[in-house]
């Protein structure tokens, strides 16, 4: 009996260890599966600006040739106003 509070003392240290490994073990795949999500959504993000990037050159790509069947457009009302 007079070992029981050095045992005491010995189980709790020792299931304090425990749980700070389990802890830290648990904290270390946290901050792994943030890496790869942070990476992923880094990728993500660089898609889409990509994306975003080619888009707006076709749109200028686009913009003379809405500007000349804009001026057909007009064209063609004025000739149809010529003859109402």
């Amino acid at each position: 009996m007079d070992n029981l509070p050095l045992v005491l003392v010995a189980a709790v240290t020792t299931l304090a260890i425990v749980a700070i490994i389990v802890w830290q073990l648990a904290a270390t795949r946290r901050a792994k599966y943030a890496i790869v999500r942070d990476t992923e959504y880094r990728a993500l993000a660089e898609r889409a600006v990509a994306s975003q990037e080619a888009l707006a050159a076709q749109l200028r790509d686009l913009d003379p040739t809405l500007t000349r069947v804009a001026d057909r457009l007009a064209a063609i009302e004025k000739a149809l106003t010529v003859v109402d």
